[in-house]
């Protein structure tokens, strides 16, 4: 129960510290936030869990896959927030990554990689 607490301290505390050092500076929030902090923590403890290699790399590879989909949302995001308001904004970026995201494996699936 120690080491759960304890992974959610730590990976709550990432997104605090992103969510406050965005308050002080755009930029470097964003840029934290870009960075893939949570993938290398959650391969950090699958390794500590003693998961097997195949399972880690291949949470890697998955995540490679699954974060092209979401891209298109941070260039929407900013178009459409002063337009629609926060909320809606972030119902329609859902959406669309959503939608995205189904498009993006049944055209993945042509290639032979199926992820869902």
């Amino acid at each position: 129960m120690a080491w759960i607490i304890t992974k959610y301290l730590l990976t709550a505390g990432i997104v605090v510290f992103i969510s406050e050092v965005a308050k002080r500076s755009d930029r470097l929030g964003g840029f934290i936030a870009a960075l893939p902090l949570m993938t290398l923590l959650t391969l950090v403890w699958l390794y500590f869990e003693n998961q097997p290699e195949e399972k880690i790399a291949n949470h890697a590879y998955y995540t490679f896959w699954y974060v092209i989909p979401t891209l298109p949302m941070f260039l929407f995001f900013p178009y459409l927030l002063p337009l629609i308001g926060f909320w809606l904004t972030l119902g329609v970026c859902v959406v669309l990554t959503v939608l995205l995201f189904g498009l993006f494996s049944i055209l993945m699936k042509n290639f032979g990689l199926n992820l869902l």
